[in-house]
């Protein structure tokens, strides 16, 4: 009896340490859902190569870049990203319309126990419009939010890779 539990205990541990539930895509497909008003949304990977990617300040390595689609109609793109906060990171999510002007930004997981203000609709709120021609300047056209410095300053870095990043691929014809 002792050695079938150990063993299923071993399998559940081994499956989760190789494959983990994906909590950030779950929520990420939630806000994509409610923002489009739509559940029958697929999601197409967006992948570049590894010479491009050098090139870029953001991460496309995992796919994370995709179209929104219901069936086979053009919603939107996406973007899931991962940012530092004072001692861990935290997931977001930005999505796009077809011109990759931000229609909206949410924090997925904040994983801190200070500085989670910035999941603050009304304080994500003033992404959206943004684009390539945007510089975001923190302490300017972006708000600081008192303790939560550091995460502030990485969300409005992470962004600024983002679109940056967007605007190489669109010059390069790749997106």
């Amino acid at each position: 009896m002792f050695q079938k539990a150990c063993l299923l205990f071993f399998c559940v541990f081994i499956s989760f340490a190789f494959f983990p539930p994906n909590r950030a895509e779950k929520k990420a497909n939630k806000v994509i859902s409610k923002f489009y008003e739509t559940d029958g949304f697929s999601k197409n990977k967006i992948t570049f190569s590894e010479e491009i990617q050098l090139q870029l300040k953001s991460d496309f390595s995992q796919g994370n870049l995709f179209e929104i689609l219901e069936n086979d109609k053009f919603l939107g793109y996406g973007y899931m990203g991962n940012a530092k906060s004072k001692t861990a990171t935290f997931d977001y999510l930005v999505l796009f319309d077809s011109e990759f002007i931000i229609t909206k930004s949410t924090v997925l997981i904040y994983r801190e126990e200070y500085g989670g203000e910035i999941s603050s609709k009304r304080w994500l709120k003033q992404f959206i419009g943004k684009d390539s021609s945007s510089e975001l300047i923190y302490n300017n056209n972006i708000i600081p939010i008192s303790g939560a410095t550091i995460s502030v300053k990485s969300m409005t870095i992470a962004v600024n890779d983002l679109l940056s990043s967007l605007a190489q691929l669109q010059d390069l014809k790749l997106i």
